[in-house]
């Protein structure tokens, strides 16, 4: 196979260029007259649902609003739209897109933002009064949901009171009225670190919200970036430029210039309203309505046909996972690496497992041990370490993306007495579906040794199949009848 290549141009990355290039592709399609409530959300749960042949959807003209305040979702559920959005290109497996993606992010050489006094976001600027949360046409993606989400492929951005470092993390935002979201972050995640440090000092926590951007800056938010490192340093490096940035007049954080709709806001400490509940990347409510913090709205900026960039997500596999097995195994993979662990072949966080709870990885076995060693370090690196369940350690023969290939690994070369370790106490949190009410925070991880027993590796029965060369000479005699 051809090697995946850096696209070379890097003009005007918004989601407006976003949108244009995968339409050029024929990856999109135009959806008018949809119902906010719940038929957006049905229509993108139908497009998640077909994988590598799906669209990316672009809803207009939405029941009660005004023609070209849109919704666009479904935008990273196939290979080809992943790897416009990363600014690469890929005619290959998925297992070699994530190696080539693993070079890119281990070979980033991080670019600070530019700052800038204007952009296409300050077209409608609001305060005050003016401010209207309820005039975006907010989808309410799924049945049971607890309220309308217009934060779903949004990025929230804080800054650390301490070491003045900017994150941006994907939390999920509520609209609770004109001014006013709901704000619930997973326990450990960077930006509700960020948030309780405000909150110990006695002080608001002040956040700015972008609700539609590049697509790169959405995955960015996603992702476990390293400790300390902006995503629009990460997002800069792996585009070749630096994304374009305004200072918020109220909170001085820095947003996206050519977002469609953001909003700069505070949290403070003691006010809370019911949230929730929503249908999470699980695949499961597993979370209740319960109090959480909120943001007040204190200025409210949008681009003139604002597009909402939705990504609910749903039972796997659907779009909001499938980017991040991608993204995740690519991390993971450079993190063994950087651990000191040899021979990695392949690593792959299943979709099924919401792209964190079910990671398989493939190694050439060096030394005793070896297997158990990368399946604990998957288990617990910054990557993989939150709300995992298992880790499957595989041979070098065995495809990690191919779920097929890891079961005939799992259930021919492990043995369970022997070959399941059992960690407990692991890092989890209220989005768990298997831990009981009241007590969500700690979980168990199993790390499965499906490799070969490295004791008599070499006595091991062989696999029933014609070797490489006997399979490439048949294939080139035979394969065009085959094909026929």
């Amino acid at each position: 196979m051809e090697q995946a290549t850096r696209k070379q141009s890097t003009e005007s990355r918004d989601l407006r260029s976003w949108i244009a290039e995968v339409e050029e592709l024929g990856e999109l399609k135009r959806i008018d007259g949809a119902d906010w409530d719940v038929e957006i959300g049905a229509v993108t749960e139908l497009g998640h649902h077909r994988g590598e042949k799906s669209h990316a959807l672009l809803f207009d003209n939405i029941k009660g609003y005004p023609k070209g305040y849109r919704v666009l979702s479904n935008t990273l559920n196939t290979v080809k739209r992943i790897a416009t959005t990363l600014n690469m290109d890929t005619n290959y497996t998925r297992l070699e897109f994530v190696k080539d993606i693993k070079r890119h992010i281990t070979d980033v050489k991080y670019i600070k933002p530019e700052v800038v006094k204007d952009g296409p976001v300050m077209e409608n600027v609001f305060e005050g009064k003016d401010i209207d949360m309820w005039k975006f046409p907010t989808p309410k993606w799924h049945e049971l949901d607890g309220g309308r989400y217009i934060g779903t492929g949004s990025v929230d951005i804080t800054r650390d009171p301490d070491e003045g470092w900017v994150n941006l993390g994907t939390y999920r935002v509520m609209i609770h009225n004109e001014d006013t979201l709901g704000f619930y972050i997973s326990p450990g995640k960077q930006g509700r670190i960020m948030r309780e440090k405000h909150f110990a000092k006695g002080e608001p926590c002040k956040v700015a919200v972008s609700f539609g951007q590049h697509p790169l800056i959405y995955l960015a938010g996603g992702m476990e970036v390293p400790h300390g490192v902006s995503e629009y340093d990460w997002v800069a490096g792996l585009q070749g430029e630096p994304v374009q940035v305004i200072e918020g007049e109220y909170t001085g954080l820095p947003f996206p210039a050519a977002a469609e709709i953001v909003i700069e806001g505070e949290a403070i400490p003691g006010q809370d309203m019911d949230e929730g509940p929503f249908g999470e990347w699980t695949g499961y409510y597993a979370s209740s309505m319960r109090a959480e913090p909120i943001m007040k709205v204190k200025r409210l900026y949008h681009r003139n046909n604002p597009i909402i960039l939705g990504a609910p997500p749903t039972r796997p596999p659907c779009e909001f996972n499938y980017m991040r097995c991608f993204m995740r195994s690519a991390m993971i993979w450079q993190e063994l690496e950087a651990a000191g662990i040899p021979d990695v072949r392949g690593v792959w966080c299943h979709e099924a497992g919401g792209s964190r709870l079910l990671n398989i990885i493939a190694i050439k076995q060096r030394y005793p041990g070896h297997a158990r060693q990368a399946g604990m370090v998957a288990a617990y690196c910054h990557a993989g370490g939150y709300l995992g369940r298992y880790v499957i350690v595989v041979d070098e023969d065995i495809d990690v993306t191919n779920t097929n290939d890891v079961l005939w690994a799992l259930t021919t070369r492990s043995n369970p007495e022997i070959d399941i370790e059992i960690i407990r106490r692991s890092w989890s949190g209220a989005l768990d579906p298997i831990i009981p009410k009241g007590q969500k925070g700690h979980s168990s991880r199993g790390i499965i040794d499906a490799c070969r027993p490295y004791e008599w590796i070499n006595d091991f029965p062989p696999v029933a199949e014609s070797s490489p060369e006997v399979r490439r000479a048949a294939e080139e005699k035979w394969g065009k009848i085959l094909d026929e």
